[in-house]
């Protein structure tokens, strides 16, 4: 494959890439219920969008499109506050495509049709190609490599995708490929998925990452809109099933550039693997490294004090033993251990915290023991709570998830969600 860099950067410099980041995703409960899947809170600081973002920066890709639509008040003003800084002089932005019913008088249907809506402004920008990426999911990728598949493959449309486990298929679009990396078979969420030749327990799944020579996007989108009631104009659904028998539809396998194992990729779409994908970054050597210099996440970065722990008797210490601490919280002679604070959380004397996550501008009570949950931002916690160890008395209250991890919203509390999901 062809990979020089200046080859690479040509094509990053004629790609548009569009984030699709309208989604409500329901599967995460009520941590979706006034905001949009891809501004849920991540890795201490950073929130999910934030991954395909600083994936286009660091790719080169510096033409990006947000597309947005449910409930997203949050989302753009963390786009509007931490990705402001691209040089509009140069061409570069990062801008936010909410629904504006530009084509008759009907909002976001449909993946495609959510591109659909934005074709004069992709025509504006005369782009050779156009990069379609979920807002939602978690990982760190050198587009530019997928982009130079693209065009060595002479391919129409070229699709991204991962092994999975079999039996977690059924949620992704499934497919099979010829030994030249061609499509032959696609089914979106299918209720049988397929395995991978000579490996029963895997399934070859679409990342929600396309790669479409522009013209070929402008056709099959015009040619899904005409068809009205008898499509749900989506990509994996409609687009991508119908334009295998005809077109040059290539697959790129996603893999770690060094070792070519499958690469890291999260689909944190339930709280089961949110809490799980949080937890994992606190391991000695987690797979998705945060501390990367060569691939920086970008982020909106709040200005606060360093983390503080305080007291140090025998019966009240300010402690954090495998976890991750962001700015501005006060640990005030309580233990944390395999837990992740993110900003602004509070967690007061003789109160334990383990195998938790817990969101922003929280504030855990004392005499509390909390385990295996997930706590949304703005919690006031009341002195002596117990979560984590009564499944009855945490389902009478919160949300438990298949796997145990208990939900605490503000909302379950009896207390106001606060400004700023």
């Amino acid at each position: 494959m062809h990979t020089a860099k200046r080859f690479v950067s040509r094509l990053t410099r004629q790609t548009l890439a569009l984030v699709l980041a309208g989604g409500r995703g329901s599967r995460l409960h009520d941590l979706t219920k006034w905001r949009a899947k891809p501004a849920v809170p991540f890795g201490g600081k950073f929130r999910i969008i934030d991954f395909p973002l600083s994936n286009c920066i660091n790719s080169g890709i510096a033409q990006v499109g947000v597309i947005t639509q449910y409930k997203s008040h949050s989302l753009i003003r963390h786009i509007q506050r931490g990705w402001g800084f691209m040089r509009g002089e140069l061409d570069e932005f990062v801008e936010l495509l909410p629904a504006q019913q530009r084509i008759e008088t009907s909002w976001y249907e449909g993946t495609a049709d959510a591109v659909l809506q934005n074709l004069d402004i992709i025509r504006s920008h005369e782009p050779e190609y156009v990069l379609i990426l979920a807002g939602d999911h978690v990982y760190k990728m050198d587009y530019g490599t997928m982009l130079a598949a693209h065009v060595e493959n002479e391919a129409d449309i070229t699709v991204g995708c991962i092994e999975v486990p079999i039996e977690d298929a059924t949620a992704f679009g499934v497919m099979s490929v010829d030994d030249e990396l061609r499509i032959t078979e696609f089914e979106e969420k299918p209720a049988v998925p397929k395995a991978m030749p000579g490996q029963p327990d895997k399934a070859l799944a679409s990342m929600g990452i396309y790669v479409f020579s522009t013209r070929i996007l402008f056709d099959e989108l015009l040619r899904d809109h005409q068809l009205n009631n008898d499509s749900s104009h989506d990509f994996g659904k409609d687009i991508i099933p119908s334009v295998i028998r005809r077109l040059n539809v290539c697959a790129f396998p996603f893999r770690d550039p060094v070792n070519k194992k499958p690469a890291y990729w999260r689909d944190v779409g339930t709280i089961d693997s949110l809490w799980q994908a949080n937890l994992e970054l606190i391991d000695v050597s987690p797979e998705l490294n945060l501390y990367d210099a060569h691939w920086p996440i970008w982020t909106y970065q709040e200005q606060l004090p360093p983390a503080k722990f305080i007291f140090d008797d025998e019966d009240r210490r300010g402690t954090a033993v495998d976890s991750m601490v962001a700015g501005g919280c006060i640990v005030s002679g309580a233990r944390i251990r395999h837990s992740l604070l993110f900003s602004q959380v509070r967690v007061h004397s003789f109160t334990t915290v383990e195998d938790a996550v817990i969101f922003p501008d929280v504030d855990i009570g004392r005499h509390c023991h909390i385990r295996k949950a997930v706590i949304d931002r703005g919690c006031r916690i009341p002195d002596g709570t117990r979560i984590g160890f009564d499944k009855k008395a945490d389902e009478n209250r919160f949300h438990v998830s298949p796997k145990g991890v208990v939900l605490i919203t503000p909302e379950m509390l009896g207390q106001d969600y606060p400004h700023g999901l």
